[in-house]
């Protein structure tokens, strides 16, 4: 899978998609990065490629052109029709797991980074197929949220965790938090590890491990909860939680 990112700053996603699981994924073919610096398209000898709103207003607002050069340069040579192209935008949609699901399917995925007060939308409309938000707050560029879908993408391409259950088994893959983890030591500052994971038996550890899955839902994220796409095995600990 290929990330393609049109943005002012391409050595701060260089550098920081080059660590961890993604840098490694990079190193083993299984993913790639191609950033487009969109200042080399600027029509000015000092590289801006920002300019006033029309009717005024405070900041200033991403030029059209320089922004479109880019994009051309991404999809040259490609069939852009089967390429996404994410704009990065407190407007946005709300990223969520599904959505990281849904862009690990495609070969190819274009994130378009904004500044300043935002870019001109004739270039908006005519390049971008979708616009999402990691969520409600204002950050200073689309750099940041851009490596957040990146890193969650990343995961559920296949190869890219070394245990592919790990993607499946994670908060937000299905309807329930993350269980509790436990490592070495057995003891921490006077605080056990459940006695049932040191057990060897299995079936009991799927068991602990969903009844306490959707014991932090409840306390934490009930708006995840869904009765109607439980099994029966999470509509009984479902209930027998509620009655307590």
């Amino acid at each position: 899978m290929n990330f393609t990112v049109l943005t002012l700053f391409p050595e701060m996603i260089r550098q920081t998609a080059s660590e961890s699981i993604i840098g490694r994924a990079m190193d083993k073919g299984i993913l790639s990065l191609n950033t487009i610096d969109i200042r080399k398209y600027a029509r000015n000898r000092y590289g801006a490629v920002d300019d006033y709103p029309f009717g005024g207003g405070a900041g200033m607002v991403m030029q059209a052109e320089p922004i479109f050069q880019a994009y051309q340069e991404a999809v040259e040579g490609k069939d852009a029709s089967k390429i996404p192209v994410i704009l990065m935008s407190p407007a946005g949609r709300r990223f969520n797991q599904q959505i990281a699901r849904d862009l690990a399917c495609y070969d190819e995925v274009i994130f378009l980074c904004g500044h300043y007060e935002g870019i001109d939308r004739r270039v908006v409309d005519e390049i971008v197929t979708d616009e999402i938000s990691i969520g409600d707050y204002v950050l200073t560029g689309g750099e940041l949220p851009a490596l957040v879908i990146m890193d969650a993408v990343s995961r559920m391409v296949p190869g890219v965790l070394g245990n592919d259950e790990s993607a499946q088994e994670e908060s937000f893959s299905g309807m329930w938090l993350e269980y509790p983890q436990y490592t070495r030591p057995r003891v921490f500052h006077d605080k056990e590890t459940p006695e049932v994971l040191l057990s060897g038996n299995h079936e009991a550890i799927r068991k602990w491990r969903l009844r306490e899955a959707i014991r932090l839902t409840m306390e934490r994220r009930p708006d995840l909860i869904d009765e109607e796409r439980m099994t029966k095995e999470e509509k009984k600990i479902y209930q027998e939680l509620l009655s307590k």
